[in-house]
């Protein structure tokens, strides 16, 4: 799963990404509004974490703005605005949740969890490809009912390979959707979680269900 968290504090920024990516979250970071909407243009994100007080603006105007424009991705408030009024006011212009400064990363994990988890046309609903399933929220695959242990970028690759059942997925594709825009990507990076992926795969049962494609990228087969 991935996030944007728009938040001008660096160092809180960093507490909450560093936090939610030890539980399996890929986290990038926007200081601002104007990075916040560059972000959304161009990266399919699950979720937002919104801080109010930006340097560019107020985020309650910001998302209720954007919940205008388009179907926005959920968003959790996260400030230190902790009045019942603001509370009221932050779900009013479309939160999802609203959390105070400061919170514990356990609970501001559960309350992302439990937005995915929420009906309706942002469901991650369980996905399906012959024996194999995976859960976008729990990040949990099988084979047959039988788990398959992975690491959280394994989990991500999947995840993207399922969603683009049957269809080549490229590189570049992959790669942003692995790595946040901070992070260093290694040359060989994707083709090693792909080889450890296809590994596992193979290990439960599904040997020949991650395809490579030469030169173009990857596509995993319904079976």
């Amino acid at each position: 799963m991935r996030l944007l968290i728009v938040e001008d504090n660096e160092r809180l920024a960093g507490l909450i990404a560093q936090g939610l990516g030890r539980r399996g979250f890929s986290c990038d970071i926007a200081p601002d509004l104007a990075t916040a909407d560059a972000c959304l243009d161009g990266t399919a994100f699950d979720a937002v974490i919104l801080d109010l007080g930006l340097p560019d603006g107020d985020g309650m105007e910001w998302l209720q703005h954007q919940r205008t424009l388009r179907q926005l991705v959920p968003a959790l408030m996260l400030t230190a605005r902790g009045g019942l009024e603001d509370r009221i006011a932050g779900l009013d212009a479309g939160a999802d949740d609203y959390l105070v400064k400061p919170v514990d990363i356990e609970e501001l994990a559960a309350r992302v969890r439990a937005l995915l988890r929420r009906p309706g046309p942002r469901v991650a609903a369980i996905l399906e490809a012959g024996a194999l399933t995976f859960d976008p929220v729990s990040r949990e695959a099988r084979s047959a009912g039988s788990p398959i242990e992975l690491s959280r970028r394994e989990a991500d690759l999947l995840e993207l390979l399922m969603r683009r059942l049957g269809t080549v997925v490229v590189r570049n594709t992959i790669e942003t959707t692995l790595y946040s825009f901070n992070e260093p990507v290694t040359p060989n990076a994707v083709e090693a979680t792909v080889s450890r992926l296809r590994r596992k795969l193979d290990e439960a049962g599904l040997a020949g269900q991650l395809h490579t494609v030469r030169g173009v990228g990857y596509m995993l087969r319904n079976s």
